[in-house]
């Protein structure tokens, strides 16, 4: 079928000058309708990897789409260097560190004489930043680089200091002290791109709740102190060494490792003693509300380096904790004490058993753990036998029993990392600080959480299982610093001692995008808060304002104009480990800076990247560089791969045989339209062509809803797979129309387009098309007239029967002679019928011709559910008329002889009585 020589590369540079040359994904806003998306900007400080891939793929396929079906999109990409990682990376590099020279020379493959200039940030901000375009450009990413810019920009920073000065003035950001991520050895607090491990640890406040055994207490650190009701025994690690220490005056049994934590958290901790957990196990503990004691139990599960080293055991609500007790198979009854709409007895032990965990090691309880703490976080009710707290949602106990264990001297606070360890860039173990004189985000305040909890319930969410995280992460949140001493980024307005972390300055970026091409000539002095205040809110003098930015009014009101024309963003992308953070926060600020009608409008939220099975790591050498699969594969064939491999918010794995496979596919696809291309004959259109025209506009139909719902896999299987497995059987079912496959694959190449645009433009411009971009075409619409439900019906017979020969001839390894096909009987038919309908044997048997056949009657409705019969069944004359149509082929594919028999003529072995409607009996002569 091979019509055309097929270069990858040579389409991908033809293309990628072409759009570059019309400047085609350029936004200016005009009469259409908008369609604004957005995802995560890249920290330039390394090369992209193909897990970077997939998270800018996705929002281009969806650009692609829209663009096509007549929206105005924006698509814009901007570069987030604030923060101290091109410090630290800088400082490593002069230090020549062999970690970051391997890093960067071997895995990044920067040339010696450019590593050499990295000594520099800004030259590491600028080698990377360039990489990353050049590497988007050539996956094909339809952005408006007109809008680039780096968050360092002057003109970016005055932006910043709009959005503190107003939060400022909204009293919504405060001094005062709270728990940071800090880094000892850069005496300072640190971000995600700060650190080389531990980049996604977020910040947990554990509740201490203080068991007392003798003299001793044992700190129980938990996430969940109103189940201190359902606590049947305590936790420790008999194969490690605790140490005793003076805590506030108190002596404590804890991990070494928590004392040394507490004791960075600012608490003063005198060590006075080492005792190995062995020799508590078999002895009890009194809980401090209940007065409750409960035995100590060994578990080598319990970690020293999270949290205490002290572990409350509450079977019932704990999915490790009741795997735990299973496994030391312990006579101890788990007590429930937490009611939820769908769990009414032991919640822990529900969840276990329904996802199959096998034990302690079973990758699975994290995710059992997980989801029963989110679920009873939202739905959870304290049983009414409860004394105090009987009757009362799970989240408000949990902040009252916080707050009775603290007044009476039971409980108090540890703070402990999501994840350990957490290193810095420079090398050095993170821990978390009590910073005081700090600048905070007022995240706890509730008026700003019940309004972002309002965003929330407006916003749609891809997938929408997450909303249930966005919701608890509102609640969840505390006053969140928002300032650091030391690195690149906005000094904060009123306090110039302090600069903008980075986080923190990336929030509403997304309103920057809509006005940036406009800001790049305007003097950064001129952008004072009142500029953007009339640009974002309406408010101010225009006249004044644009003096003072040195602007007509003219201008000044276009770019209050442009930002109004695509505001809000319909989309907003990240990863999913910034649901509790950047995500977040992006619904908060939005809520505090613009009036309702500018809240976002969605967020879709991506899954991790594997290798080979293994998760991706840059700091391990485990990736696979874009680039070099660029090169090895062509960009089209990445994006197939990375859309098709998994949903979007799910993990994919880049494995290099199935890079493989969609490599192969794609070519098939190529060869299948010029092939098409260059066929002519005269055939008149057949019910074989009527059925590839309904599948393809089925095809069109499901692409588009899968599309509208970012199913990217799903979205490939209908727009890609499908079409190509059909023409598969179409070409091998008859002599192909020329008139009906030209037709075809001009819709087939149009709705690939967004998935691979190269060669979709390649394909466009042969089918005489060359001053028009398949990007610019019409994406195509679902003709419903066009489908036949019943052609397809019996094309899909067709099938399984030659499926249901072939399974026969492969059992028997026989050479058939004759094919004798069998029709069912009438009543069959009859029967089926009363089987969709619902009805019963008893309404069956009184039909004269089914009830005589009551025995094989009754198995069939037994085995027949309703929903296997096809939606259409065809009439045994219908079905008759098909089979024998198809003679000639099913002759052609057996090279035999092929009876077909409405009434048996021919049954030696009585092979007639398996029929069913639309499933033949089969007997076969060798």
């Amino acid at each position: 079928m091979k019509t055309t020589e097929y270069d990858p590369k040579a389409m991908e540079d033809r293309w990628v000058n072409a759009w570059t040359k019309r400047d085609v994904f350029k936004a200016i806003p005009d009469a259409r309708k908008k369609f604004y998306l957005t995802v995560a900007y890249p920290y330039p400080s390394g090369s992209m990897h193909v897990g970077h891939g997939r998270t800018y793929t996705v929002p281009d396929v969806i650009a692609r789409f829209k663009r096509m079906q007549g929206y105005n999109v924006l698509f814009p990409m901007a570069w987030h260097v604030t923060g101290s990682p091109v410090l630290g990376i800088a400082e490593r590099i002069k230090k020549k560190d062999p970690k970051a020279m391997r890093i960067y020379g071997e895995l990044y493959k920067v040339p010696a004489n450019v590593l050499d200039t990295f000594i520099e940030p800004k030259n590491i901000v600028k080698h990377f930043s360039d990489e990353y375009r050049e590497n988007m450009t050539q996956m094909g990413f339809s952005i408006d680089w007109s809008r680039q810019f780096l968050t360092i920009t002057p003109q970016y920073s005055k932006f910043v200091e709009w959005q503190y000065k107003t939060l400022h003035s909204k009293e919504l950001v405060k001094k005062g002290e709270h728990p940071v991520r800090y880094c000892p050895g850069c005496d300072n607090p640190v971000g995600d791109h700060d650190l080389l491990e531990g980049e996604n640890a977020t910040i947990n406040e554990f509740t201490v709740i203080k068991f007392r055994c003798d003299d001793i207490i044992l700190p129980a650190a938990t996430l969940r102190p109103e189940t201190i009701f359902g606590v049947t025994n305590m936790w420790l690690n008999p194969d490690i060494e605790y140490v005793k220490a003076n805590v506030g005056g108190e002596t404590w049994l804890l991990s070494e490792e928590a004392a040394e934590k507490l004791k960075h958290a600012g608490t003063i901790v005198n060590v006075l003693d080492r005792i190995s957990g062995e020799e508590f196990i078999g002895r009890s503990c009194t809980d401090p509300i209940g007065r409750r004691e409960v035995p100590i139990l060994p578990a080598p599960f319990v970690d020293s380096d999270y949290a205490t080293g002290v572990v409350m055991s509450v079977p019932a609500h704990a999915p490790y904790d009741y795997v735990a007790l299973r496994d030391l198979k312990s006579e101890i009854e788990p007590v429930s004490i937490i009611e939820t709409d769908d769990v009414d007895s032991i919640p822990a032990k529900v969840i276990v058993e329904g996802m199959g965990i096998r034990d302690q090691k079973d990758k699975k309880l994290e995710e059992a753990t997980e989801v029963l703490y989110r679920t009873e976080h939202a739905k959870g009710v304290m049983k009414k036998s409860i004394k105090g707290y009987g009757g009362m949602p799970v989240r408000e106990a949990r902040e009252d029993i916080i707050r009775e264990l603290i007044e009476k001297g039971d409980g108090g606070i540890f703070y402990e990392f999501s994840q350990n360890p957490v290193v810095c860039r420079c090398g050095t173990r993170c821990y978390i600080k009590i910073l005081k004189d700090q600048w905070f985000l007022e995240y706890s305040n509730p008026g700003w959480k019940e309004k972002t909890h309002e965003c929330l319930g407006g916003m749609k969410i891809v997938p929408e299982e997450t909303r249930q995280n966005f919701s608890y992460f509102i609640d969840w949140l505390r006053d969140w610093a928002c300032t650091r001493r030391v690195g690149l980024g906005t000094k904060l307005p009123w306090d110039d001692k302090w600069l903008v972390e980075p986080l923190s300055d990336s929030t509403i970026y997304m309103a920057y995008y809509t006005i940036s091409r406009h800001l790049k000539d305007i003097e950064p002095g001129g952008l004072q808060p009142e500029f953007f205040d009339f640009v974002f809110l309406g408010k101010g003098d225009i006249g004044k304002i644009a003096e003072k930015a040195g602007i007509d009014d003219k201008r000044l009101q276009a770019i209050r104009d442009e930002f109004q024309y695509w505001y809000p963003s319909e989309w907003r992308l990240s990863a999913k480990d910034l649901v509790g953070n950047h995500l977040t926060f992006h619904m908060f600020h939005h809520t505090a800076l613009f009036p309702k009608n500018c809240w976002p409008k969605g967020i879709v939220v991506f899954g991790m990247g594997l290798l080979e099975g293994n998760k991706m790591s840059s700091s391990k050498g485990n990736i696979i560089l874009l680039s070099e699969a660029i090169e090895k594969y062509g960009s089209d064939t990445v994006r197939l791969f990375l859309m098709g491999n998994a949903e979007p918010w799910q993990d994919f794995d880049w494995r290099d045989s199935l890079v493989k496979n969609a490599a192969k596919k794609l070519k098939q696809f190529y060869e299948h339209v010029n092939h098409a291309l260059s066929m002519e004959n005269d055939i008149p259109v057949r019910d074989i062509d009527r059925w590839l025209l309904s599948r393809v506009e089925e095809s069109i139909s499901e692409t588009i809803n899968a599309l509208e719902g970012f199913q990217m896999r799903k979205a490939l299987q209908s727009a890609f797979y499908n079409i190509l497995n059909d023409l598969t059987w179409y070409t091998r079912r008859c002599k192909p129309n020329s008139t009906v496959l030209k037709a075809v694959v001009n819709k087939w190449v149009r709705l690939m387009a967004p998935f691979t645009p190269f060669v979709c433009e390649e394909l466009w411009s042969r089918m005489g098309k060359e001053k028009d971009f398949v990007s610019l075409a019409g994406y195509p619409e679902p003709d419903t007239e066009r489908i036949r439900p019943q052609i397809i019906q019996e094309e899909e017979m067709i099938k399984a029967l030659l499926k249901d020969i072939q399974s026969i001839l492969d059992v028997t390894r026989v050479e058939p002679k004759t094919i004798h096909v069998y029709i069912a009987p009438e009543w069959k038919w009859r029967l089926f019928k009363l089987i969709k309908e619902g009805k019963t044997i008893k309404d069956a048997m009184g039909d004269p011709e089914i009830r005589k056949n009551g025995k094989l009657t009754a198995t069939l409705m037994q085995k027949t559910r309703k929903d296997e019969i096809p939606e259409i069944v065809l009439t045994p004359e219908e079905e008759h008329s098909t089979l024998s149509d198809a003679v000639e082929f099913l002759r052609e594919e057996f090279k035999a002889d092929i009876r077909i028999q409405k009434t048996p003529e021919y049954d030696p072995e009585n092979k007639a009585k398996n029929a069913l409607p639309m499933k033949p009996g089969i007997y076969i002569e060798a």
